[in-house]
């Protein structure tokens, strides 16, 4: 059984001391696909890195709403640099993200998360690649910027997605992916089979976020692709399905959208 992890962070530094290590023993267990994606200017040059030193890891590059510089001069300096990397045509870039809106740590700078969301939505569009979004306390705006100020050509995936049902009935509608990650296996997570069964198979990915957002039964320790399997078997309970089946769907589900 093979396993694709949508979204991994292994250019994040919690993975500093052991990072080749724990790579190899992830494609021993099975996880045969995963991008590594970048968040900011130097974890997106660092993504591709880890791309060309692993035949099975691929990578984005793009600049969270939490790794923004603090004015939009900097801003657009920062898009130019990701500019760079995206136009490269790197034959393992397979999406421009992490991009979007979090208003749960930051409000007081929304209307510079919004300019950013946009024109990397925009760099996306150019580059013919799809979307990578990461959207938390947002969704009212996320939804608003797709469908009225920038839609993504090549749509893309709502990433760890948010487990509210306005957020992803819009997103499907507009045909998104919704990936999902390790909360829909946490215990207090209390409508995470609803959410689930609301996703056609067909949307569906499958994600870690490594090293964050553990599933159980590992919650709270650092979080590598291996635990995909868990998130994989929580939908494979909901939706009443062999697990095998949904490793299958989810892998060409995110062979599709990432164009691999």
């Amino acid at each position: 059984m093979e396993f694709f992890d949508s979204h991994a962070h292994y250019n994040d530094e919690k993975f500093d001391n052991d990072r080749n290590e724990v790579i190899s023993s992830v494609k021993a267990e099975g996880i045969t696909r995963l991008v590594s994606v970048g968040y900011s200017i130097e974890s997106s040059i660092f993504a591709q890195k880890i791309s060309e030193d692993y035949g099975f890891i691929y990578h984005s590059c793009g600049i969270s709403p939490n790794d923004l510089p603090q004015t939009e001069q900097e801003l657009w300096k920062n898009i130019e640099e990701i500019k760079k990397i995206a136009k490269q045509k790197h034959s393992k870039l397979v999406a421009i993200g992490e991009i979007g809106l979090d208003y749960y740590w930051n409000k007081e700078n929304a209307d510079l998360q919004r300019k950013a969301f946009i024109g990397q939505i925009n760099l996306a569009n150019e580059c013919n690649l799809p979307i990578i979004i990461h959207t938390r306390e947002a969704v009212a705006d996320t939804i608003d910027i797709l469908k009225n100020k920038q839609k993504s050509i090549n749509t893309g995936i709502f990433h760890c997605c948010p487990l509210n049902r306005e957020l992803v009935k819009e997103a499907l509608k507009l045909g998104y992916y919704i990936s999902f990650a390790g909360p829909i296996t946490f215990k207090n997570s209390k409508n995470a089979s609803e959410i689930i069964d609301m996703v056609p198979l067909e949307k569906i990915l499958i994600e870690t976020d490594s090293p964050y957002l553990s599933p159980e039964p590992n919650r709270g320790k650092r979080n590598d692709s291996r635990n995909v399997k868990f998130i994989a078997q929580k939908i494979a309970d909901v939706k009443q399905i062999p697990l095998e089946e949904i490793a299958k769907i989810t892998y060409e589900n995110a062979s599709r959208v990432f164009k691999i």
